[in-house]
């Protein structure tokens, strides 16, 4: 389906679907007639001879230097030129892609006064399937992601590098004309509108919250095993406890444990086990700490939905036709959540983690078999899997200190406090990547305890799911190459498998 931009705000969906699944986007009839209207604006500006920043002036520092009419255009294209300074590692298409899309929306609101030939063609990079390539380093999250999105407006005007529809590295002028498309050059303003925007952090924020969704959930899964291999009490999870305290993350959480745990005949074997009259915090208090993930994956949620409904610019075109000055760039807003979800994150991995560890311990998990293991000893089951795991979480832990409170000075002391937003997106997306591995592995081993706990059954959704997982790691059982059976279990995880097992049975929020 084809993404309409300019006739309201993105939505996340679609920014995810262009991203990943290179959705065409086409600029709405209302934003080509917006646009032409405000270019208007710039234009008579231009006449008037009026000093303006970034149409006659310098950029940052160099604000207070006076360009002179005819070397205005050289001025546009030496800015994209001078700001294509990234350095180091590629990032990934689906960052890029996200980044153009918020970008072409925010120059469709008319606020940027670039011309209607402008954003089409940035259109057309995207539904050629042509991807700058940006590297990890060059934005400070204020007055935009500058590097990363210099080197797309680069593109954009037939320089540097870029990604084709198959994959391959060429020259941007290559692909332009593989693709038909003529290169840009750009008029007044417009080299400074196609920079001036936390688009990519905005882009990544977007992504982190699709996957994050979906993430929570296999967490929920994940605990809901785990207690049930642990002969843990469903009874902590009902709705008239959770009530006590109503966080809506909280809430929902313990639904979905209730629900996953619902008719499992190992849950209600022990009910009046004396030896059991509290489970212990990673169990019980898994749907307060998931919980609590949840509502801050939502107040990150609220801040992605403005920031798509945003015009990002400076200076901006007002309604009016003043063309203000502003600091609306400021990454701030997006950078605090980006860090908000991963100190969050890390936390869930770290209860992940926990319970893992009592799985293993056969001093703490009432009948298994240290470590999993088939033969104790002899094998060594899972114990070198919980390494790993600690590793991971180790690692979320670094990635959860916060790169907002960070600010460095740039451009002459003019850019005196940055956001540093998209260091936060980009060890926001490290942190993904290890939390599904930190639950995968978790899964690995609720799924082999809860075969352990033959001849009791698991409940019906659970039973189906360590179904799953051990048929591809192979269940219980001699010592065998684990790295293989952790990836396989990952995949589930990654690819969506495992929650389309859980919808089979019951609804998660």
């Amino acid at each position: 389906m084809t993404v309409m931009v300019g006739d309201g705000a993105l939505r996340r969906a679609q920014v995810v679907a262009v991203a990943r699944d290179f959705e065409p986007v086409e600029v709405a009839r209302v934003a080509r007639e917006r646009l032409s209207e405000r270019r208007g604006v710039i234009d008579a500006l231009v006449a008037s001879g009026t000093p303006v920043y970034g149409v006659s002036t310098g950029f940052g520092a160099l604000a207070s230097t006076f360009i002179s009419p005819e070397r205005r255009r050289d001025l546009q294209r030496s800015l994209i030129r001078s700001h294509a300074a990234g350095v180091g590692a590629e990032v990934e298409v689906e960052v890029v892609r996200a980044m153009m899309l918020s970008r072409l929306s925010n120059l469709c609101s008319g606020v940027s006064g670039v011309r209607v030939e402008t954003a089409l063609a940035y259109a057309g990079m995207l539904n050629a399937a042509i991807t700058p390539v940006v590297h990890e380093f060059g934005s400070l999250g204020a007055s935009g992601d500058l590097a990363p999105l210099a080197h797309v407006a680069l593109a954009l005007s037939g320089e540097g590098d870029v990604r084709d529809a198959g994959g391959r590295r060429v020259l941007a002028s290559t692909a332009l004309a593989e693709a038909g498309l003529a290169p840009v050059v750009l008029a007044e303003k417009e080299g400074l509108a196609l920079i001036n925007g936390t688009d990519g952090t905005l882009g990544q924020l977007v992504l982190a919250l699709a996957d994050l969704e979906s993430l929570y959930r296999v967490a929920d899964v994940a605990a809901a095993m785990s207690v049930e291999a642990l002969r843990g009490t469903d009874r902590v999870f009902a709705p008239d406890i959770q009530a006590l305290r109503p966080h809506p993350g909280q809430r929902d959480s313990a639904a979905n444990m209730a629900a996953l745990l619902a008719g499992s005949p190992i849950v209600a074997s022990h009910l009046q086990d004396v030896r059991q009259v509290q489970d212990a915090y990673s169990l019980r208090c898994a749907p307060q700490v998931h919980g609590a993930g949840r509502d801050t994956l939502a107040h990150a949620t609220r801040v992605a939905d403005i920031e798509l409904a945003s015009a990002i610019d400076n200076p901006s075109i007002l309604p009016d036709g003043r063309l203000a000055s502003n600091g609306n760039f400021h990454g701030a807003p997006v950078g605090y959540v980006l860090d908000f979800l991963a100190i969050a994150l890390a936390d869930v991995a770290s209860i992940s983690e926990r319970r893992t560890d009592r799985l293993l311990d056969a001093d703490r998990s009432f009948g298994l078999s240290p470590f999993l293991a088939h033969q104790a000893g002899v094998d060594s089951g899972l114990m070198i899997a919980q390494y790993s795991q600690a590793a991971l979480v180790s690692e979320l832990k670094r990635l959860a200190v916060p790169a907002s409170v960070d600010s460095i000075p740039s451009s002459g002391m003019q850019e005196d406090h940055v956001s540093m937003s998209w260091h936060a997106a980009r060890k926001l997306r490290r942190g993904i990547e290890a939390a599904r591995d930190v639950l995968a592995i978790e899964l690995l081993g609720a799924a082999r305890a809860l075969a352990l706990r033959a001849p009791l059954a698991p409940g019906p959704v659970t039973a189906a799911l360590a179904e799953r997982i051990n048929s591809l790691s192979g269940g219980p059982g001699h010592d065998r190459w684990l790295a293989p059976e952790i990836a396989s279990v990952g995949e589930l995880v990654r690819n969506g498998e495992l929650l389309e097992i859980v919808a089979r049975h019951v609804t998660l929020a």
